[in-house]
């Protein structure tokens, strides 16, 4: 059961009215995340900004951010994100078996974003840390030391939306992601 009430725009504090508007605009409803998030001006507007920041100063694609989400939120057991980013996922245009492959850590079908998906989750389970060897792994892939530091940036924005959907008990408003395979 959700820690946060939820918000529509029209009763989310004025504060946070004019954020909470644009995302439902964006994505044709408030989502939970985002009606919880209202409830404190300062909650939304941290996500917003860091999503603000990597819109307007990010380089990597939509599939590398898409897969990167998918990696932390499973890295760090987030239903919510697992959810949202397999329907973002497909529109970046992955199929459900790249989508499972991704989140499963196996990614078969593209070794550069393996190495990509696997710094991600390395820094999400042990604090931002990442061995030399997987960091010259990634290098060895292709991966730029900017891109490797741009990453760092998709790492944060998702352990701040997994957490608070741990912290908050987000209540699901989307289809659930497809079990993974063990």
């Amino acid at each position: 059961m959700a820690r946060i009430p939820v918000h529509t725009v029209a009763s989310a504090p004025k504060e946070s009215k004019e954020i909470a508007g644009n995302l439902e605009k964006r994505m044709g409803k408030l989502l939970n995340i985002h009606a919880a998030m209202a409830h404190s001006p300062v909650v939304i507007a941290a996500y917003h900004s860091m999503a603000k920041a990597i819109a307007e100063n990010g380089s990597f694609d939509a599939r590398t951010k898409e897969a990167i989400a998918l990696a932390v939120g499973n890295q760090n057991g987030c239903d919510y994100c697992q959810a949202a980013h397999t329907l973002s996922g497909r529109k970046a245009g992955f199929t459900d078996d790249q989508i499972l492959a991704i989140r499963a850590g196996k990614i078969d079908f593209d070794a550069k974003l393996q190495t990509i998906t696997e710094v991600a989750r390395a820094a999400a389970a042990n604090t931002g840390d990442v061995s030399d060897a997987l960091w010259e792994a990634a290098l060895e892939a292709g991966w730029t030391e900017t891109e490797l530091a741009e990453a760092f940036a998709h790492i944060a924005a998702n352990l701040f939306t997994n957490y608070f959907n741990h912290y908050a008990r987000t209540d699901l408003d989307l289809p659930a992601a497809a079990p993974l395979n063990d």
